[in-house]
């Protein structure tokens, strides 16, 4: 146990340095434990550690505490209004591409029945631990063909349970498959009733209490005993230890604690999935992936294109063609929980060595591709579909007058307009980010693609007959050429202006803008009104 601690501190070491140097080229960080892993188990022969039971149970934590997290975010009122994405698309996805890859491997690669089955059933899974921590990182996760992700994700986390009660079941065939389904189906009646109904209670309990001492450490450890506790209790049941995890994240998410929750444990979530990944990296053998690169990279090529062509296919039935095209691209590797399915396929004698060590090499070169894949998809998307709307041909606009114009749909942009359909007023959508127009696309709202410091756009929006223009733009070049765009082609209109530092007041300075309106200023001026407002109404 030593020794794995003393080389997981120096592979957390190096990863810092690695990752480091990666920042700078924007490399995610997922590549750079990876990498980490593979130098720290050639440079230290340390490839006997892949299997150590103490750095394989830290690892493993850190997709505990990642699925713990997504549990946080996923109440169940908020599953209940998924479950399309997780009943429906999670398991005929699931399904059909495991019936795809078995025939592969049962009647092309001549594989026998018990490792067809456990090889195909591995590959339908998806990383849930590189896919969910790069699209909450980059906010993706909102989107419609993030919440199509995270769906299905959570049905494959939940469909590893009976893969794994398969493979002890295909190790003994002299058991009762049906006792097996029984036993199974009883310990998921007590773990619910137990989780649901008593550690609810026991949960809210010690986070209330924890939370009145304003104590940070006793709040901590009460939300790493709720953690791990429902993995172990889970476990001993025959569950994995991230469904645990991921439903005392749901019941948490019914509180009033999951936000300071969710804040507490991220840092715990990034170390232990930084340690998952190390390992991973320690699972590359290059020798056999020198002397087998042309099999491990067409089956690689192979497996991406059909999951990517299944999950499509799926997604599509309820979801519009660019949606579904982005979450195939998304969730089209070979998942974190393979690696375990494997070592227990391979224990069992059901999967040979050489087999193991190729399916491996797939699994993490599948794994090192994701980030950058999901880095571009919203170029790769763009490529093959063109988002109905985005454009710069503004002939559907029509003659408007008297009208607002909202250049910028960013986080306040979006609350200028949810306003000004509140109140019924006639208002229209500028933006020169692709990305921008597509949320309001999305949103349903009549967006279009233009620098409103071109004189031709401000024509095409009939600025001069506008009753104000409020420009919400974060660039601050950026605002300062749209605005005297705006106060040279049409000097009579309203400009008001979203500012939020000194030095974007500085930028602006010398334009005759009718109205600025700064943040901070804002924010100190309704706090102060209402402390001072709530205090005169305790008087009376």
């Amino acid at each position: 146990m030593e020794s794995g601690l003393y080389y997981l501190t120096v592979a957390l070491g190096i990863s810092i340095v690695v990752n480091l140097i990666l920042k700078r080229f924007g490399v995610s960080p997922i590549i750079g434990y990876i990498m980490t892993g593979t130098v720290v188990a050639y440079g230290f022969d340390l490839h006997h550690m892949v299997d150590n039971h103490t750095l394989e149970m830290i690892a493993e934590f850190g997709v505990v505490f990642l699925m713990f997290t997504i549990g946080l975010e996923v109440s169940l009122r908020r599953l209940a209004t998924m479950k399309t994405d997780v009943f429906f698309n999670g398991f005929l996805q699931t399904t059909l591409t495991a019936i795809v890859f078995f025939i592969a491997s049962f009647w092309v690669f001549h594989l026998d029945f018990a490792t067809s089955l456990i090889v195909s059933m591995s590959l339908a899974l998806s990383s849930t631990a590189v896919v969910l921590t790069q699209l909450k990182a980059t906010k993706e996760i909102t989107r419609p063909y993030g919440q199509r992700s995270m769906g299905i994700l959570i049905y494959q986390d939940i469909a590893v349970i009976p893969i794994l009660l398969l493979i002890g079941f295909l190790s003994n065939g002299s058991e009762n498959i049906a006792a097996v389904l029984l036993q199974t189906t009883l310990s998921a009646v007590v773990i619910v009733g137990l989780l649901f109904v008593v550690g609810k209670r026991v949960m809210a309990w010690l986070l209330h209490f924890s939370s009145s001492s304003n104590v940070d450490e006793l709040f901590m450890g009460s939300v790493l005993l709720i953690v791990v506790g429902a993995s172990l209790l889970v476990h001993a049941f025959g569950f994995t230890y991230s469904l645990g995890a991921f439903i005392a994240g749901m019941i948490i998410a019914e509180t009033q604690y999951h936000h300071k929750v969710e804040a507490d444990i991220a840092p715990f979530k990034d170390l232990l999935l930084g340690t998952f990944f190390v390992t991973v990296g320690m699972k590359i053998d290059l020798t056999f992936f020198v002397h087998h690169v042309a099999e491990i990279m067409g089956i690689l090529v192979a497996i991406l294109v059909i999951k990517a062509v299944v999950l499509f296919g799926v997604v599509r039935i309820y979801s519009k063609a660019k949606v579904a095209f982005k979450t195939a691209i998304a969730l089209s590797q070979v998942g974190e929980f393979s690696f375990a399915i494997f070592a227990l396929a391979g224990n069992a004698k059901i999967l040979d060595e050489d087999l193991n060590q190729l399916l491996v090499l797939v699994v993490v070169l599948s794994i090192i591709f994701t980030p950058f894949i999901l880095s571009k998809i919203a170029s790769i998307a763009g490529i093959f579909f063109t988002e109905p709307g985005m454009t710069e041909d503004f002939s559907t606009l029509g003659v408007h007058n008297n009208h607002v114009i909202v250049c910028g749909y960013g986080v306040v942009g979006k609350f200028v307009v949810k306003a000004l359909h509140a109140e019924g007023v006639t208002y229209v959508i500028i933006d020169n980010s692709y990305k921008h127009v597509q949320e309001a696309l999305a949103d349903g709202e009549k967006a279009y693609y233009g620098d409103m410091s071109k004189t031709a756009i401000l024509q095409k929006l009939h600025t001069e007959d506008a009753v104000s223009v409020i420009v919400t733009l974060d660039n601050s070049a950026k605002k300062r050429l749209v605005c005297e765009s705006i106060l040279t082609y049409a000097p009579h209109v309203k400009v008001v202006v979203k500012v939020v530092s000194l030095e974007e007041k500085r930028e602006l300075r010398g334009l005759p803008i009718s109205v600025t309106v700064d943040g901070k200023k804002e924010v100190a001026a309704k706090l102060v009104c209402e402390a001072l407002y709530c205090d005169i109404k305790e008087k009376i």
